[in-house]
């Protein structure tokens, strides 16, 4: 593993917080960032980085808040990231690169290739579409802040808050350090819409048909925005994790087609999406 000391700046040059990123590089040629999931590690991409490695440089990443990298200092939200990687980008590699991005690695995708010259884009999963709010949705969230209010204000009691607070949100909240919690909160209630159309690149979506997490009518939406030659394989009866476990193969297959690899050399722009069809 290699180390990058990545330093946050801001408009005026000054530094204003550090982070430790580790990322693992592997192959020679034009350069393919491997972002992974909320939760992940650079683990989950190494099979794949060993397939790119044959005809580029990848970068596989372990990001902020995860694997051996040092949390945020601050509450991060997508654009933070993007800004890490643009830094890493602009310190490692001299040309446009190529981004592979599952689930929260997508949504780094999307606002990275929305204003950075890209190669070509695999979103697998990828996050980044915010579901419409329900009744339901707007009824839990005002009961969870009148039982705060009541909680700190009436009964004073900040430790049974809190005790009732541990046991709120989803799993991916739930699991995550006090410091990721807020990184979180703020990562899921972007919506990332308004940068598909800046996308200009050629895009690969691999979807799992049964995702909960970030359901197929997402992709959809996606195809339809993104500007750019964009296909989308869809794995049927999988889930969130679809390259990984139900469809491995097929994504194996699928990005070596995108990445012109099978011949052993790196594709042009939109090369690999076409041999793919």
């Amino acid at each position: 593993m290699e180390i990058f000391e990545y330093k946050k700046r801001d408009a005026q040059g000054n530094e204003t917080e550090s982070a430790r990123v580790f990322y693992e590089c592997s192959g020679s040629g034009p350069a393919v960032m491997l972002l992974h999931g909320w939760g992940c590690n650079h683990t989950f991409w190494r099979p794949f980085a060993q397939v790119l490695a044959r005809s580029y440089t990848v970068y596989n990443f372990d990001l902020p808040g995860f694997g051996q990298s040092s949390e945020p200092m601050t509450a991060w939200g997508v654009n933070e990231y993007v800004e890490m990687l643009e830094a890493f980008v602009a310190a490692h590699c001299p040309g446009p690169v190529s981004l592979v991005g599952h689930s929260f690695g997508g949504r780094m995708s999307i606002i990275y290739a929305s204003r950075n010259p890209v190669t070509r884009i695999a979103l697998v999963d990828a996050a980044g579409i915010r579901p419409r709010r329900t009744l339901g949705y707007y009824r839990r969230i005002y009961t969870y802040k009148f039982k705060r209010w009541l909680v700190l204000n009436v009964f004073n009691r900040p430790e049974l808050f809190e005790q009732w607070r541990a046991h709120q949100g989803s799993a991916d909240y739930r699991a995550a350090s006090p410091r990721m919690k807020p990184i979180f909160s703020k990562v899921v209630n972007q919506d990332l819409k308004e940068f598909l159309p800046k996308i200009q690149a050629p895009v690969l979506l691999f979807w799992g048909e049964k995702d909960t997490a970030t359901p197929l009518a997402d992709a959809k939406i996606m195809e339809k925005m993104i500007p750019s030659e964009t296909r989308l394989v869809v794995i049927e009866g999988a889930g969130h994790f679809a390259a990984f476990i139900e469809g491995k193969e097929q994504f194996a297959q699928e990005m070596k087609a995108f990445f012109g690899i099978e011949d052993g050399v790196a594709a042009t722009a939109g090369e690999g999406l076409n041999d793919a069809k």
